[in-house]
């Protein structure tokens, strides 16, 4: 996991997949254990599950959008520019979550304003490009 940031009803990662997960893509894989456990977690509260009640037949709750968006970094100035953009989620006009991307709690803004690793699961995105990962 290179960088992240967690929004109200949203997700943004820079992730490297080392190896493929079985039949499923590793994003289906990462979408399906999540909803999952949102399930498990929620089902502790009624009210707050149905709020994800869809009328389908193959599922009787969604998380997530359907066809969620992947993006290919290929180069580093694509990556530096998706790099900012998740960063800078939260202090956008629309959400005001805070004044800095630094503030924000739940991203990794701060590992690379600061130097400031408070997960201890990040790596960082340039070592991946100056060490020749293209």
């Amino acid at each position: 996991m290179y960088a992240f940031v967690i929004m109200p009803n949203r997700i943004h990662l820079i992730w490297q997949i080392l190896e493929p997960n079985g039949k499923e893509t590793s994003q289906g894989s990462f979408l399906k254990f999540t909803a999952h456990t949102f399930k498990k977690m929620l089902l502790q509260q009624p009210d707050k599950l149905l709020q994800y009640k869809v009328n389908a037949a193959n599922k009787q709750y969604e998380f997530w959008q359907r066809d969620s968006l992947a993006i290919e970094l290929y180069s580093l100035p694509v990556a530096v520019q998706k790099l900012n953009y998740i960063h800078n989620n939260p202090v956008a006009a629309h959400w005001q979550l805070c004044n800095y991307p630094t503030d924000y709690p739940y991203s990794s803004a701060a590992y690379y304003e600061d130097g400031e690793d408070k997960f201890g699961f990040l790596k960082n995105l340039f070592d991946y490009f100056y060490e020749g990962g293209l």
